[in-house]
Formats: structure tokens, C-alpha cells, sequence
């Protein structure tokens, strides 16, 4: 196996299985540890992956993107603290937009059922989770679901969306990157994103730590966009500080 297909392989295991870990890799390739350093370093200089302490983990981008099904398995403890302190977030909002992803969901889930709010969204997952609430009045957005979200995409659901004004939405994103803004793989995604930008008066971000720095296809959004960005204590403190210089306040929970 020369260096290009061993790569291959090495991005196809990250894709399938959302990490890899160096010491797996040269055991299962047999190769030394190094060799498997240097070919992760290689990938991340053409940005497919971001290496990580003993490993690495894919970069989205237009040619993949992370399944909802592989979401829910990583770094859940992170997702679910941050789920929480954005929900603390909504202050006086009576209409909430909720973005499409498992840490949005998890927002859903954590917004109090005490109270009335009005929430639109195109999540299936976040609908769902909200339909029993009584006090809760859902609005999904029609349009195509894509099937490896479950959420709604293309103008029937970014016309929908265009015609309400709202008090704060919760934003996701697949990149964030202080040169190139918020980012994601598919165009659709991205117009339903940035329509959702439009709609709001706030907006707040939620996203785990391995977002930062990484950058997809579609832009949708600037940093300077959101008051808050919701994170984990995965950022350092240093790199979060110049996330604050662009604007909005940084939370790491």
C-alpha cells in the first residue's frame, strides 16, 4: 500500500467512524506510529481531518458530512452542557428558532416547559421532541427532508421561515473559523441557516470545540452575527478571547 492509498484508507476509517486513533491505525496497517503521524499531517494540510492528542477526526466538507446517527455518539457530555447553558439563554424570547443537529436538539429539550413559547424549526428530531409539551406550540417547516439530518431543506422551507420574525434563534454549524465565519457542507443547509440569521433579533451559537477552526464549503454567517457562542472548555481560554474580539460573548461550559 503506497502513502496515497494508505491516506485513503486512513480518511475512509475517520468518515466511517468519526475518529481514528494513530496507535489503531499503525496496528491495523502495520506500520510505524510516525508513518501514520505523517500521513495524518499530510491530511490535515489539504483539510480533510484535524488532528487531535493521539489521533484524528474529519473535517465536513462538500463531499461529506458527519451522520446525525455518529453525532449522537460523540463528546455527548460536552454537547449536553452546552445544550443547558444555551437554554438558560432565552431570557424574555416567546419565539425561538431551533436549528437542525443533535446539540440543537438537546437545546429543544433542555427549553423550559413551563411557560409558553413558540418554536419553529426543520429538525424532525427537535418537532419530536417538543410535541408533547403542552405549553409549547411547534412549527415545522415544510419542505425536502434530507435523510441524513432528518431536517428540511430548499425554498418551500426558506420561504416559510422568511415570513416570521424571531426573538432568538439557536444556530449550529459543521465550521467555525475566525477568517472565514460559520460554515457548513450543503448549499441547502446553508440557505436555511442563513434565513434563519435574517429572522432573528438574537442569535446564539452551540457548537463543541472541534468545530473551531475548521472550515466547510458554505458560508452562512460572520462571528460578529451572534451575541453568544455556547462552547466547551475543550477551546482554550486564549482562543476563545479572540472569538470575543469579533464581538459576541464566549461561553465555555
Amino acid at each position: 500500500m503506497d502513502a496515497d492509498e494508505r491516506r485513503r484508507t486512513i480518511l475512509d476509517v475517520a468518515r466511517r467512524d468519526g475518529a481514528v486513533d494513530v496507535t489503531e491505525l499503525a496496528a491495523e496497517l502495520v506500520v510505524a506510529k510516525e508513518t501514520v503521524r505523517r500521513d495524518l499531517r499530510a491530511l490535515e494540510e489539504h483539510g480533510l481531518v484535524r488532528r487531535t492528542h493521539g489521533g484524528a477526526y474529519p473535517v465536513e466538507s462538500a463531499g461529506f458530512e458527519t451522520t446525525l446517527a455518529v453525532r449522537t455518539t460523540r463528546l455527548v457530555p460536552q454537547k449536553s452542557r452546552i445544550a443547558k447553558a444555551a437554554a438558560d439563554l432565552l431570557g424574555d424570547a416567546e419565539t425561538v428558532f431551533v436549528d437542525e443537529g443533535y446539540t440543537p436538539k438537546l437545546v429543544a429539550e433542555a427549553l423550559p416547559r413551563d411557560r409558553p413559547l413558540t418554536v419553529v424549526t426543520a429538525s424532525l428530531g427537535v418537532a419530536t421532541a417538543l410535541a408533547d409539551a403542552e405549553k409549547i406550540a411547534v412549527l415545522l417547516l415544510g419542505g425536502r427532508v434530507r435523510g441524513s439530518t432528518m431536517a428540511t431543506v430548499d425554498h418551500w422551507t426558506t420561504r416559510m421561515l422568511s415570513e416570521f420574525v424571531i426573538d432568538l434563534a439557536y444556530v449550529g454549524a459543521n465550521g467555525i473559523s475566525r477568517e472565514y465565519g460559520l460554515t457548513t457542507p450543503d448549499p441547502a443547509v446553508s440557505e436555511v441557516k442563513a434565513q434563519a440569521m435574517r429572522s432573528a433579533r438574537r442569535r446564539v451559537l452551540t457548537s463543541v470545540h472541534t468545530k473551531f477552526g475548521a472550515v466547510s464549503f458554505c458560508r452562512f454567517a460572520e462571528v460578529r452575527d451572534f451575541e453568544t457562542i455556547v462552547t466547551d472548555a475543550g477551546l482554550s481560554s486564549a482562543e476563545a478571547h479572540r472569538y470575543t474580539l469579533l464581538g459576541p460573548q464566549v461561553l465555555r461550559v
